[in-house]
């Protein structure tokens, strides 16, 4: 049984359709990896999955459950990794940590020695007492990973987490979600718009396009059908190579557009 399963998953804002009509699954311990150009439906897609956003239409569920049903237990069962900050800067890397312990219900006999053991592992343990306003966004992205890792979540949502971050602490970082979806079993749900990330990262790719799902597969199943040598190569021919607002952007100039014509 998959850990994920979408049907017919559709989002409108108003006229708008931001997500249309997606049906895709992801097993348990994958790397699935979910691209797509701005604009594309991504953002949405996630905060779908994520109980963050109600669908127009659509299923999903959970470990088999539908989440409209069992919205407190798949909250529990995930974590999210925001593309934009999300820690406290006032607070300390262990505060920080510790405080989401607490959120997510992290048992107080195990609470300290899970913190020690995952800011041991993002190298941030010499850094515990220190306010997160003084970090690099390197350290603070490791931060935000350690803290998603923290309940230990059946699915981890990581909405391109190596943004702007210098290679050696992308890699470093890939490194750490690698080694614990291999020893925990932890499936992972990535968004990036590195794609060598994705080529090395993940079981399966899925490539979304204007709300559609335009491609899905294996690495090397997606470089076959299009032909090329390189997920890159791929995810250009398929989506091309025009520059897209993102999607935000998108919904807001619908909205603008008509404001415009109301007042017509």
């Amino acid at each position: 049984m998959p850990i994920i399963e979408v049907k017919n998953l559709t989002k409108k804002f108003k006229d708008f359709v931001a997500v249309d009509d997606i049906s895709f699954s992801i097993e348990k311990g994958e790397v699935f990896a979910f691209l797509g150009p701005n604009g594309a439906g991504k953002t949405t897609t996630i905060k779908m999955l994520t109980t963050l956003l109600k669908p127009t239409s659509g299923d999903i569920y959970f470990d088999g459950k539908n989440i409209e049903e069992y919205n407190k237990e798949t909250r529990a069962g995930i974590g999210i990794v925001f593309q934009d900050p999300s820690l406290d800067d006032e607070l300390t890397a262990y505060e920080n940590m510790y405080f989401h312990a607490v959120l997510y219900g992290v048992t107080k006999i195990g609470r300290k020695d899970k913190i020690t053991e995952l800011l041991k592992f993002v190298d941030l343990w010499d850094r515990r007492d220190d306010l997160v306003k003084t970090f690099s966004g390197g350290m603070k992205r490791r931060l935000e990973i350690a803290r998603g890792f923290l309940h230990e979540p059946k699915v981890l949502f990581l909405d391109e987490p190596t943004l702007g971050l210098d290679p050696q602490t992308r890699n470093v970082i890939w490194e750490r979600v690698k080694k614990i979806n291999k020893d925990k079993q932890m499936t992972v749900f990535l968004t990036t718009h590195y794609m060598v990330e994705a080529e090395q990262m993940a079981d399966k790719i899925a490539i979304i396009d204007h709300g559609k799902i335009i491609a899905m597969g294996t690495v090397d199943e997606l470089k076959k059908q299009t032909q090329t040598t390189s997920v890159e190569e791929a995810f250009l021919k398929l989506t091309g190579k025009q520059i897209r607002a993102d999607e935000a952007s998108s919904v807001d100039q619908m909205r603008n557009r008509r404001k415009m014509f109301t007042r017509r």
